[in-house]
């Protein structure tokens, strides 16, 4: 059967009816030289507060430097996969101090965060075996568990009751919709998936629970760092130093190099032997070119800056809370959200859009956050800081959103 316009039309115009359509922004220059939060879109100056550039390192010189030295070395793109002819020694040291840095025998770059995430739970999980995930995962967490063909099943948003009564009762009917095979009973695998920062709500996972409960149901868990590691921790080690809870309790972590670390890409962190396997396995990253060799060099010159300037997380998290104080003095309803992600709840998709349009007009970039990306009647702004926001433009930011959160009533 064709393609039928008149169904594609349809659903276009019930996107907009919704207020959930989604438009691009086209972002023409950064034009302030070592300024990332500063920001030409339409034509206009923005200040950008909805990028995950956490620490500011996306246009740093030593990361730019590190790029153009390793182009002329290796010219620019990796030209085959890893397995083929793909893996250079700026792949291999990269992989090898990624590793050093989360505490853990080896690591393997992925393409993206998406393709990490694919690819683990693709390589790990069958129709025989049980993911068990948080409501609020990030999207390519669910749609990797979907994929695997496992026997999906999700708790309630950090609920660890209703997560150890799914575990009690493995065999009982999944609680999403969808067609789910039986599981195989022996040697079954159950694996238990969460973001460690939930990256629409900016609140943290549970995870001293969490690998209470993998021990007590011989689970393995799999922790999904993206939005944590070189944030979170005194040593930004991520939300499990931040959580206090040992590598050894986590049996796979996932992170990303395009947002603390500035660059772009992702990486999976395990011991040896599973590393391994996923090179046999995953099928994400056996078919797919490796990424481009600058963008290794890059990553190694963010992650020694992430870890050698500390002032970055520090005055990140000095930022966050002065956020926090004046959206509050100014009536602005927030979350408990302690990290750089602070998203304000806006309920209706139309009055988010208008807000977000609104900051725009007064020299502001925020993101209207709206379904299916977060639950019917959560549309929000979601705001995040950087190391490199001036405390001049948080006061205005939060001066600003004040005065139309007052002006539009916004209930």
């Amino acid at each position: 059967m064709r393609l039928d316009p008149k169904r594609l039309a349809r659903e276009l115009a019930a996107f907009e009816a919704l207020n959930t359509g989604r438009r691009r922004r086209l972002a023409e220059a950064f034009p302030e030289p070592g300024d990332p939060t500063a920001v030409r879109v339409g034509g206009r100056l923005l200040r950008n507060f909805c990028s995950n550039d956490y620490l500011g390192l996306s246009h740093h010189p030593e990361l730019i430097r590190a790029a153009t030295e390793c182009m002329n070395r290796f010219g620019f793109g990796a030209g085959a996969a890893h397995l083929v002819s793909g893996h250079s020694l700026e792949h291999h040291a990269l992989e090898q101090e990624l590793a050093a840095f989360v505490g853990r025998e080896r690591a393997l770059l992925f393409s993206s965060g998406y393709m990490a995430n694919l690819g683990v739970i693709g390589a790990l999980t069958d129709r025989h075996d049980t993911v068990l995930a948080d409501r609020l995962n990030h999207a390519s967490l669910l749609d990797a568990a979907r994929l695997s063909g496992a026997r999906l099943r999700r708790y309630a948003h950090g609920d660890m009751t209703h997560a150890a009564q799914m575990l009690k009762a493995p065999h009982a009917q999944p609680d999403d919709s969808g067609p789910h095979k039986s599981n195989g009973g022996g040697g079954a695998t159950t694996l238990i998936v969460t973001d460690g920062v939930f990256s629409m709500d900016g609140d943290l996972a549970r995870l001293p629970d969490l690998a209470a409960l993998a021990r007590q149901y011989d689970c393995a868990l799999m922790v999904d760092d993206a939005h944590g590691l070189g944030v979170l921790g005194k040593t930004g080690r991520g939300t499990l130093e931040q959580s206090g809870v040992d590598a050894s309790a986590v049996s796979i972590l996932v992170g990303t190099l395009g947002k603390a670390f500035g660059t772009f890409g992702a990486f999976v962190a395990a011991d040896a032997d599973l590393i391994d396997y996923l090179i046999q396995r995953a099928r994400t990253y056996i078919y797919t070119t490796a990424l481009p060799p600058v963008v290794a060099a890059a990553s190694r010159a963010g992650l020694r800056l992430a870890q050698e300037e500390s002032w970055r997380r520090e005055r990140l998290h000095g930022l966050t809370l002065r956020f926090r104080a004046a959206a509050a003095a100014m009536g602005v309803p927030l979350t408990a959200s302690t990290t750089p992600i602070q998203p304000v709840i806006v309920g209706e998709a139309a009055w988010t859009l208008a807000l977000s349009e609104a900051l725009m007009n007064a020299g502001f970039w925020v993101a209207a956050i709206r379904p299916p990306t977060v639950p019917p009647g959560t549309s929000r702004l979601r705001i995040t800081l950087s190391a490199m926001h001036r405390e001049q433009d948080v006061d205005a930011l939060c001066e600003t959103l004040g005065a139309l959160w007052r002006e539009r009533g916004v209930a």
